[in-house]
Parts: C-alpha cells; sequence; structure tokens
C-alpha cells in the first residue's frame, strides 16, 4: 500500500500522542476496540477488501487488524485513528467510515509517514480521504514541527 514520507527538521516528536481532530467533513480519532462494528460496516460498503490498490482487513479479520494497529502504536512506531463522517447539519462525529494514521514513526530521524488509510466506498470522492490527509499534515506541522522547512515527499513501497 503507498505511503507518503513527510520529513521534517525540529519534529517535536513527544508531542505525537492520541488526540482527536476535527475538520468540516470528518473527525479522526484515536483507534479503539470500540470501533469495530463500525469498522466492519464501512469495509463492507463497497468490500474494500477486493480492492487492488488498497489493503483492508476482511470482516472476519477486522479485531486482528485493530489489534495489530493498538500494538505498533504501543511500540510507538505508529498512531492510528477511526475516521468518522461528519453529520451535515450539527456538524458533529457521526458513522464511522475507515482508518488512517501516522506511521513510520522514528524519533530518532525524526521522521513520521501518513499511510494505511482506507474509506467506505460510498465516501470515495467526497473529499473526505483529502480532509483527513490535511488534518494530518496540518497537525504535523503546526504542532510537531518546530521549524516551517519541511524536506522530502516521495512514494514509499
Amino acid at each position: 500500500m503507498p505511503r507518503w514520507y513527510f520529513g521534517a527538521y525540529s519534529i517535536r516528536m513527544n508531542a505525537l500522542e492520541p488526540l482527536t481532530l476535527r475538520g468540516a467533513h470528518v473527525t479522526l480519532e484515536p483507534l479503539s476496540m470500540e470501533h469495530h462494528d463500525g469498522l466492519v460496516q464501512a469495509a463492507s460498503d463497497g468490500e474494500l477488501w477486493n480492492l487492488w490498490y488498497t489493503s483492508v482487513p476482511r470482516t472476519e479479520n477486522m479485531r486482528e487488524e485493530i489489534r495489530r494497529r493498538l500494538a505498533l502504536q504501543a511500540e510507538g512506531s505508529m498512531l492510528a485513528f477511526t475516521t468518522r463522517l461528519n453529520d451535515p447539519v450539527s456538524g458533529l462525529p457521526g458513522r464511522i467510515i475507515g482508518m488512517t494514521t501516522y506511521c513510520g514513526i522514528d524519533r530518532v530521524l525524526p521522521r513520521v509517514e501518513i499511510g494505511y488509510t482506507w474509506n467506505a466506498a460510498s465516501s470515495h470522492g467526497s473529499g473526505t480521504n483529502a480532509e483527513s490527509k490535511r488534518l494530518l499534515l496540518g497537525h504535523a506541522f503546526e504542532t510537531l514541527d518546530e521549524s516551517p522547512f519541511a524536506h522530502g515527499r516521495q512514494p514509499l513501497g
């Protein structure tokens, strides 16, 4: 699955802790086991596990994928989020549509990647994926980066 590398100088990696990020269309909240049923529904919307260009767990493997991401988070190499579609009237977080992460966290270099993202088929083309990335990038550069200078943007295989 493609991931993008965004490196930056002077990143305060200790600020990379579970948090909620809210935009106009989506809310990213820390992944938990309580999200299981909503994630199963989201992955089933379009049978995303059949897509060739991404890796989405089958419904029977969702619990294990959540555990895997949370284990990587506990090790310090990932910060996992559940993506919720915001209600267009109230703006409050609504149904779960997918997952995304800060991944490849390296506190020594320092660097962080964004990836392992998937969204329900019904949300494709709606701007939710782009907004998720903007929220993650905005947080990375506004909160984690002490300087505005970033280096490197390359696809990782």
